[in-house]
């Protein structure tokens, strides 16, 4: 019999959140998820981890580039 009170404050609770969301802090969502404005996207001084790769494994593509041309060469003989 005591659930009245208690659906209420539910429904008075859940409407405050469906009317009243107005209050959110962009900002500091923004700083909480990590998100890099546009303007600094490219300009940053931190090492990328990526660079490292695109090294290591560059001379792997330039090889692999060349076998595909000497393939391709001899297959349209």
């Amino acid at each position: 019999m005591g659930r009245g009170r208690a659906k209420a404050k539910q429904v008075k609770v859940a409407r405050q959140l469906k009317y009243n969301s107005g209050g959110t802090d962009l900002e500091r969502l923004r700083a909480e998820l990590g998100v890099v404005d546009e303007d600094d996207s490219g300009h940053s001084d931190e090492h990328d981890p990526y660079d490292e790769l695109a090294d290591r494994y560059a001379d792997y593509a330039a090889v692999d580039d060349e076998d595909d041309d000497d393939n391709g060469r001899s297959g349209r003989r």
